[in-house]
């Protein structure tokens, strides 16, 4: 009867104290608590009558490893946290109120000491234990020097909330060097009040205004507080429950934090809970920098539906983008995974006019996300190649090298930022490490450029540099370096030797991509036995085939033919040594003047008075962007069916199809009849000035 009456009073008093300011909870279409206040005819008979009413089952998500305790060392230790069914009156009278099992909340002497009973009690002690006068967190971020100092402040006179210590700490934090700041970490992690700060917090979360909770796990999160302890668990919790509360601010920061953490269960539920209240909020969002931000944060699986609503939400607000605006929509839209070409091409444009002074970072941010959504802007990457190339001297090569790379991967040569390049490694060879080495000779032979009249310098400077790290070079390193040496028809022996050796090859062979291995060993040996090679040595490796390519007939081109040339005089899919494949093949005589049926040529006594003829199919990905100038691997196709006697007609598959029969069969004869040759520097890496 005592435990009765004593229970019976204790509720009396929790409903004595929310007559001041009652909280009652809203539920939301999201399904997550939100504390609203009432400050209207407040009434206990009626919270009385309607207890029935509001009886629903609230379940709580579990927690993953939530629980931490700090031990002697530095090192966090994780246990288990159980979790329990919350009736919603016991929310009602201790709003917000986080369960655990008193058994498992016990934490080692040495760190988080204290056994973390959410009682109703809880409230009062915090009241009393903090001044009311709230510390401003920018005034103590310029008192205190060290995030120390922050705790020694908070130690001698705690104040609420404990947000602001949090926030002065990474406000501090910030400006120091990564060294310094490593150290200060393991300091504040050692300092007796951390503890003390951290259980307050983890009260306060239930009762603190909702952009002091988000600037607290935002400041908590970047102090480097693993994720998976007891403070940042609390907080994820209880920002699940009050996400209803979230204004644009609360969005843009929550976003931030998310973008940062790493996957667990409740960032899981938490980035859920953001894609539904961004789905329903996004007309009212005001600034465009919050848009983006949510943007990045709402990741690459968010519903298709979604992407659209944030896509023309942006399109919306074009007219009041910003440069700045402009060059962080590239990133978001590559971080979802959202390719608009309108938004995209209209970013361009501001870009373009405003690139001079632009940043390395946000250059490498933008052709970055160009690779990664498959856009293609000739005027936006020549306009940033011109800049760089107009102000190549304040550039470090360093730099320089990573715009080349990317360019590269978009498939994209400028002539003149290349041959700058170029220049500067004949002239400072000095700077070239083995990664930058390995990485320039990539570049350069995978868009097939050399100088016009640097050629063979550049080529031994190259080889050179690469020679100086055969000692410590990894075989897959060696491999790429000589491959690309062979598709600009450079051989230099101190490379080839070494790759040629028994045991590099074996490594290759079983070890990394074994495909690409090997298909670029098959290439190396093809170049030894066709090219023009200054040595000569016998090779004979014990190759596996490599992959069949598989088989894209062109049937258009087909039927042109057939139109052209008749039935008989053309040979489709021919198979030729080395590993190479041709698309159609038919023989000329030697002015290129009639094409020989196939049952005639046997008649020809002598092979001299045949030019045989090869078409290849040649998809737009073999060129450099928007030009007709082959990439590396077509122009050493290119090299080798010349060796073999063949005469090489490029037809261009996109093109092809856009025309008309009649058109079509017009383009072939006037490329089948024609005497010219393709020009020499499409073919061969080696010309003369």
């Amino acid at each position: 009867m005592n435990n009765r009456a004593g229970s019976f009073l204790w509720n009396l008093r929790q409903c004595s104290s929310l007559v001041l300011t009652s909280r009652t909870v809203r539920l939301y279409p999201v399904g997550f608590c939100r504390p609203k206040s009432v400050y209207s005819n407040w009434n206990p008979r009626n919270l009385l009558n309607n207890f029935d009413n509001r009886m629903q089952s609230y379940i709580r998500y579990r927690f993953q490893d939530a629980l931490i305790s700090k031990s002697g060392g530095n090192h966090f230790q994780t246990k288990g946290i159980s979790t329990q069914t919350v009736l919603p009156v016991y929310t009602l009278l201790c709003p917000r109120r986080l369960s655990f099992d008193s058994k498992q909340s016990h934490v080692s002497d040495n760190g988080l000491k204290k056994n973390f009973h959410h009682e109703a009690s809880n409230d009062y002690v915090l009241t009393k234990e903090t001044k009311s006068t709230p510390v401003n967190y920018r005034k103590l971020s310029q008192e205190c020097n060290s995030l120390s100092d922050v705790l020694d402040t908070f130690s001698k006179a705690p104040t609420f909330p404990s947000s602001n210590y949090f926030s002065a700490m990474w406000t501090i934090a910030k400006r120091m060097s990564v060294d310094q700041r490593r150290f200060e970490k393991q300091l504040m992690f050692n300092h007796p009040a951390f503890t003390q700060l951290c259980e307050q917090m983890m009260r306060e979360a239930k009762v603190v205004h909702c952009d002091h909770l988000l600037f607290s796990l935002h400041a908590v999160v970047k102090l480097g507080i693993p994720q998976n302890t007891l403070l940042v668990q609390t907080l994820l919790r209880v920002v699940q429950e009050r996400i209803n509360e979230c204004d644009e601010k609360c969005l843009s920061v929550l976003s931030t934090v998310l973008e940062a953490m790493e996957p667990c269960k409740n960032v899981d539920v938490l980035r859920a809970g953001l894609r539904i209240i961004v789905d329903q909020q996004i007309w009212k969002i005001e600034h465009v920098f919050t848009l983006q931000t949510v943007m990045k944060c709402i990741g690459k699986d968010a519903p298709i539906a979604l992407k659209k609503k944030l896509e023309m939400k942006a399109l919306r607000e074009l007219d009041r983008f910003s440069l700045l605006n402009s060059q962080r929509m590239f990133g978001a839209l590559a971080t979802m995974n959202h390719r608009s070409v309108t938004l995209l091409n209209e970013c361009s444009k501001v870009i373009i006019g405003n690139i001079h002074g632009c940043p390395f970072k946000i250059l490498i941010n933008i052709l970055q996300s160009c690779k990664d959504l498959q856009y293609r802007n000739l005027d936006l990457f020549k306009g940033i190649a011109d800049y760089v190339a107009t102000t190549f001297d304040i550039w470090k090569l360093k730099q320089v090298l990573f715009l080349l790379i990317l360019f590269e991967n978009l498939g994209f040569r400028h002539s003149g930022l290349m041959d700058l390049f170029m220049k500067k490694v004949v002239d400072e060879p000095g700077f070239l490490n083995m990664k930058s080495t390995v990485s320039i000779l990539h570049v350069y032979s995978s868009l097939n450029h050399l100088h016009e009249c640097q050629p063979q310098e550049f080529l031994e400077v190259m080889a050179s540099a690469l020679t100086g790290y055969l000692h410590h070079i990894s075989s897959e390193n060696l491999l790429n370096a000589v491959c690309s040496f062979c598709l600009m028809n450079h051989f230099p022996l101190a490379p080839i030797n070494q790759l040629l050796q028994k045991d590099i090859i074996n490594e290759l062979l079983i070890s990394g991509d074994m495909e690409r291995n090997i298909h670029k060993l098959h290439i190396l040996t093809t170049c030894l036995k066709l090219d023009d090679v200054p040595y000569r040595k016998a090779i004979d490796l014990p190759l596996p085939l490599p992959p069949s390519t598989p088989l894209h007939p062109n049937a258009k081109v087909a039927e042109a033919l057939r139109s052209l040339l008749g039935e008989g005089y053309f040979s489709e899919n021919v198979q030729l040594p080395h590993n190479y494949h041709i698309d159609f093949e038919f023989k000329m005589d030697t002015n290129r003047s009639q094409v020989l049926p196939l049952s005639d040529v046997d008649v020809v006594t002598s092979a001299s008075d045949i030019q045989r003829i090869a078409i290849l199919c040649v998809p737009r990905s073999n060129y450099c962007l928007d030009s007709n100038h082959p990439r590396g691997f077509l122009a050493m196709k290119m090299r080798h069916l010349k060796v073999m006697g063949f005469h090489v007609i490029l037809v261009n598959n996109w093109k092809m199809e856009k025309l008309e029969m009649k058109d079509a069969v017009a383009y072939l004869k006037s490329e089948i009849y024609s005497s010219e040759d393709p020009p020499a520097s499409d073919v061969n890496f080696q010309s003369t000035c």
